[in-house]
């Protein structure tokens, strides 16, 4: 009886046996001038004939799963091929070539996915870093990069991690999240989302705010449909993953250092070029920098309607995050002037969350007012009040107004956009 279909090293020795093979077999010169399809099709019927000359004894499933394996070798990412055709999964997770995670609906769970060791893990890693021009090694061994459908990745190797390669992909739908989708997720509610629709056609300023996997660019990409197809939009990004509508739509990305460590272009950089591209709206898809001051300038002198996300527990949280990042571009500016640079800038605030059962939530929707003394002041408009835990897991609560009116209304309503009178208005039953 054949011992491969019950151990997993007996299949992976066979797999990478048939695929040496194959490639000992292959033209490869030859194959550079053919279309994709044509080379598919050759290689399926070298592998027919490889594995069906093996004398491991094998069923036809069997056959079809370690022809389909060493193809996936062949084209795609190897083991993490079937992960990636399943779109029901929003993060890969690899922690060493033998511990594959993924998460789905917001939680975690492991998979029986593996790398044959780490020069295999290495090899995928540096077919999607090469991809898009990038590199990974002992002298760079961090990289973002992307994969061809949008998917966000982050690999980091040796020195830098113990205990062998890691790599991180953020998935994104094939078709962007749309509004209606978030409702119907109980993400937002639906007096909330027609209150941001206004501010982004009002032209007011956004930040949203959030933890990692919280849903900030999920909900920047349907902040962003919101802007009218006339106007010319400018995307920044460290890895392009952003999901325009719109037609009129000019992408930058960030560059890292070539070989010799020279060459790099930040997003700072790419936030004072775009100031020259004649944009109607700048969408920074995150700011982690000193960009943040030219992107607050931006805001400040006829740039409204600018979109961006950043890293914080709160919508206070992510006003100080933006200030010290506006103190790394090492201007010596007053604390007072910064804060005065964002009162003025931002005026809007939302807070996103991934909560304990695997929703996302936003969770506040805050205005800043302005400065009092040298405090900028905010306040929420709506918030998402937690009330306990189902018998499930999941979380109860709702979406509630906190009674306030803000004050970017007369601003809506100078724009033609109406609002219904008691939309800020707290539920009787409270």
């Amino acid at each position: 009886m054949a011992t491969f279909p019950n151990t997993r090293l007996d299949f992976g020795d066979l797999k990478a046996t048939i695929h040496r093979k194959l490639i000992q077999k292959l033209n490869l010169e030859r194959l550079t001038d053919l279309d994709r399809e044509t080379v598919r099709s050759e290689i399926v019927q070298i592998l027919d004939a490889l594995v069906g000359g093996e004398a491991t004894p094998m069923t036809l499933q069997e056959k079809q799963k370690l022809s389909q394996e060493v193809l996936d070798e062949v084209f795609g990412l190897g083991p993490l091929e079937p992960l990636l055709k399943d779109h029901t999964i929003s993060d890969i997770l690899v922690n060493t070539y033998k511990n594959v995670y993924i998460e789905r609906q917001g939680l975690l769970e492991r998979t029986e996915v593996r790398f044959r060791d780490d020069n295999h893990l290495m090899a995928i890693i540096d077919r999607i870093v090469s991809a898009v021009g990038r590199r990974v090694d002992e002298s760079s061994p961090m990289v973002d990069a992307r994969l061809p459908d949008g998917s966000r990745v982050n690999a980091i190797i040796p020195p830098l991690a113990i205990d062998g390669p890691a790599l991180s992909i953020r998935r994104f739908g094939r078709e962007p999240l749309r509004a209606e989708e978030l409702i119907e997720n109980r993400s937002v509610m639906a007096e909330m989302l027609e209150l941001l629709q206004g501010c982004v056609r009002a032209r007011l300023n956004i930040l949203i705010s959030g933890g990692t996997g919280a849903g900030k660019t999920t909900l920047l990409n349907v902040l962003s449909s919101f802007i009218s197809d006339r106007e010319r939009i400018v995307t920044i990004e460290d890895a392009a993953e952003l999901q325009m509508h719109q037609e009129h739509v000019v992408r930058l990305e960030t560059r890292p250092p070539n070989i010799e460590g020279k060459g790099a272009i930040r997003q700072r950089q790419l936030v004072i070029n775009c100031l020259r591209m004649r944009p109607d709206r700048i969408i920074v898809g995150e700011v982690r920098g000193e960009e943040a001051l030219d992107m607050l300038q931006a805001m400040n002198t006829g740039h409204d309607g600018s979109l961006t996300t950043i890293h914080a527990n709160s919508t206070r949280d992510a006003l100080s995050r933006l200030e010290t990042m506006v103190a790394m571009a090492n201007l010596n500016l007053p604390d007072a002037a910064i804060r005065r640079q964002i009162a003025s800038a931002i005026d809007v605030v939302l807070q996103v969350s991934r909560l304990s059962d695997g929703t996302r939530k936003v969770i506040a929707l805050s205005e800043i007012v302005g400065m009092e003394g040298e405090v900028v002041t905010m306040q929420d408009i709506f918030i998402f009040k937690k009330m306990g835990i189902g018998e499930k897991g999941e979380v109860l609560g709702e979406f509630l107004p906190t009674g306030i009116r803000p004050k970017f209304a007369e601003r809506l309503a100078a724009s033609g956009i109406r609002l219904p009178s008691d939309l800020f208005e707290v539920p009787l039953r409270y």
